[in-house]
C-alpha cells in the first residue's frame, strides 16, 4: 500500500535532491516541486534559478518523481522583500530567510501542496518536528554544525503539523553520499550562500538599486569624526569590513568596529576593538514574539538563546512582559546584538520560539 503524498521543495540543491530520494524509497508518494521566487534583475551572473531548476528536473528524473515549477515570486514581493526594505530603510537588519520559511515555504507552498493533494510537505532543512502529548515541536538537528531550526522558529502548530525534515537527524557527509552512492548529478554541488533572493551579489550595489544613499558622518562614541558612510541602511552592528577608516595615528591600531547608529542625526558610531564595551549587550529586548508551543515559556528556568544564525547556545531567563514583547537577560553579554535580527529561544533541543530584536 503506498504512504501518503509529500510534497517536496526542491531547490536544485543535495538537501532537497536527497530528501526527495528518501521519502521516495520509504514508500511515499513524492512530488517535487521547484519554486521561483525572484524575478527583479535575474541575470545568469548573481541568479542560479534556471540553472537550478535544470539541476532539479535532472535529479528528479533520477529519482523518478514528476516535478512541477511554480512561481512565487509576487507573494515573495509582497511578504517578504516589502519587509526586507522597510526595516532596512528604519536601520534595522533583517534576516529574510526566517520570514521567507514563515510566509512562502510553509504558507504559499504548503497552499499550493494541498491543491495537489499532498497531506505533508517536506524540505531539506537540518532540523527535527516531533509531536508530544498533541503538540508539535521543533527540534535541532542531530549534525549541530547544519542544524536550521534558527530559521524555522516562527513556524505554527498547524505548519509543524504537515511538515517533514527527513535530514534532521543525518550528517551532511553523509547526504552528500547518499546522493553519490544514487548517481544523483548535483551531489558534489556546493550549497548556496546568501540572502534567499539576492543570491551572492554584492549586497551593498543591490541595496543601492532599492534605497536612497543618505551619506553622514562616521563618529566616535565621544563625537570625533573618523570617516563618512553613505547611508545608515548599508551597515549592520559588528560590521568590519567595507568602512573605509584605518587604526589612526592617536590610536592603538585596532581595527574599527561599527556600534551603533544614530537615525535622528545620519551618524554612525564606530568603535576600536572587537572587545569594545559598546559591542557586548547583557540584555535585550525582543518584539514581535512567537512562540511555537502557543504558551510563553517559564519566567522560573533557565532557558538558551541565540541572537544571530552561528553562535553558540547562550544561557538566558526570558521574561515575557504584559504587551507580548521578552526580556532577555544572558549569563555573558552577547557580541553585536543587532536590531531586526531574530533571538531564538531554546530549552535543550527544543526550538521554543523568538523575536525581533529591538
Amino acid at each position: 500500500m503506498t504512504k501518503p503524498r509529500v510534497v517536496v521543495g526542491m531547490s536544485g540543491g543535495v538537501d532537497s535532491a536527497v530528501t526527495a530520494l528518501l521519502l521516495k524509497q520509504q514508500g511515499y508518494d513524492v512530488i517535487g516541486l521547484f519554486m521561483k521566487n525572484w524575478e527583479d534583475d535575474d541575470t545568469d551572473e548573481y541568479c542560479s534559478t534556471r540553472q537550478d531548476l535544470i539541476d532539479a528536473a535532472s535529479v528528479a528524473d533520477t529519482i523518478g518523481i514528476p516535478l512541477e515549477a511554480v512561481n512565487f515570486a509576487k507573494e515573495y514581493k509582497d511578504r517578504v522583500f516589502s519587509y526586507f526594505l522597510r526595516e532596512y530603510q528604519a536601520g534595522r537588519t533583517p534576516n529574510p530567510d526566517i520570514l521567507c520559511n514563515s510566509e512562502i515555504k510553509f504558507k504559499a507552498f504548503l497552499d499550493h501542496a494541498i491543491t495537489l493533494g499532498a497531506e505533508k510537505i517536506a524540505t531539506g532543512h537540518y532540523a527535527q518536528v516531533r509531536e508530544v502529548d498533541g503538540l508539535f515541536q521543533l527540534l535541532k538537528a542531530d549534525d549541530a554544525s547544519k542544524d536550521q531550526s534558527y530559521f524555522l522558529h516562527r513556524l505554527n502548530q498547524a505548519q509543524l503539523s504537515k511538515a517533514m525534515f527527513p535530514l534532521g537527524h543525518m550528517l551532511k557527509s553523509q547526504v552528500r553520499k547518499i546522493a553519490e552512492e544514487h548517481k544523483l548529478s548535483n551531489y558534489a554541488k556546493k550549497d548556496s550562500t546568501g540572502i534567499c533572493f539576492i543570491g551572492e551579489r554584492p549586497f551593498r550595489e543591490f541595496l543601492g538599486q532599492y534605497l536612497p544613499t543618505q551619506p553622514g558622518e562616521m563618529v566616535t562614541p565621544e563625537g570625533k569624526m573618523v570617516g563618512k558612510h553613505v547611508g545608515l541602511s548599508f551597515y549592520t552592528i559588528g560590521q568590519r569590513q567595507g568602512l573605509g577608516i584605518g587604526g589612526g595615528k592617536d590610536s592603538s591600531g585596532l581595527p574599527w568596529f561599527v556600534a551603533n547608529k544614530d537615525m535622528a542625526n545620519n551618524k554612525l558610531i564606530v568603535v576600536q576593538g572587537h572587545d569594545h564595551p559598546l559591542l557586548l549587550k547583557p540584555e535585550l529586548e525582543a518584539m514581535e514574539m512567537h512562540w511555537i508551543s502557543g504558551s510563553t515559556p517559564d519566567t522560573d528556568c533557565d532557558y538558551a538563546a541565540k541572537t544571530r544564525y552561528r553562535q553558540e547556545d547562550a544561557p538566558c531567563h526570558i521574561d515575557v512582559m504584559q504587551d507580548g514583547n521578552a526580556h532577555f537577560s544572558f549569563t555573558k553579554p552577547q557580541w553585536a546584538v543587532t536590531p531586526g535580527q531574530s533571538v531564538v529561544a531554546y530549552d535543550g533541543a527544543v526550538c521554543l520560539g523568538g523575536g525581533i530584536i529591538l
